[in-house]
């Protein structure tokens, strides 16, 4: 991204391990009111609110979709970004993630502190094992996420982060 887009919205993500090597994928359907279109899959995350730091979004839409309280300061720095044009039906125009990531001994996923809209698209979680990400037939967004999470898992934080293809 050239730095001159201006952006619908920017959105701050985080790839969240456990001590298995599993990384938690929400479960999102496509089109809540028509069931039948399919659902997808996406780490946790959302919207920067005016204000907020990536950091500090991360680990508030963590806390809020996954019930995990973490400092901000705990993510660490981004690992990977992903942005381009979208048509989401709710919005248009030019998007931007970027990806933070922590591991965990464990994690008991919480979804009671989604907001309203978040609840109507949640269709459920899963800790998936890397073999089954890499090897899925499954939506799975941002594309290249398979990858990405194999080399944090094998401990390979990148210096800069890892500029991911565009999912819409």
């Amino acid at each position: 991204m050239s730095g001159q887009e201006s952006c619908r919205r920017d959105s701050a993500r985080v790839l969240l391990f456990d001590e298995r090597d599993r990384l938690l994928l929400l479960k999102f359907h496509v089109d809540p009111d028509a069931p039948d279109r399919g659902h997808g899959w996406c780490t946790p995350g959302g919207g920067v609110e005016e204000g907020e730091t990536w950091a500090d979004a991360a680990a508030r839409e963590l806390r809020e979709e996954t019930g995990l309280s973490v400092e901000p300061q705990a993510l660490g720095r981004r690992v990977a970004e992903t942005s381009g044009y979208a048509d989401l039906g709710w919005a248009e125009g030019f998007f931007r993630d970027v990806f933070f990531h922590l591991r965990v001994t464990s994690h008991q996923v919480d979804v009671t502190g989604q907001e309203a809209d978040e609840r109507t698209y949640h269709a459920g979680y899963r800790w998936w094992p890397m073999a089954d990400l890499a090897a899925t037939g499954e939506t799975v967004q941002p594309l290249g996420l398979a990858e990405l999470a194999a080399e944090l898992v094998a401990g390979n934080v990148p210096a800069d982060p890892v500029e991911l293809p565009w999912h819409h």
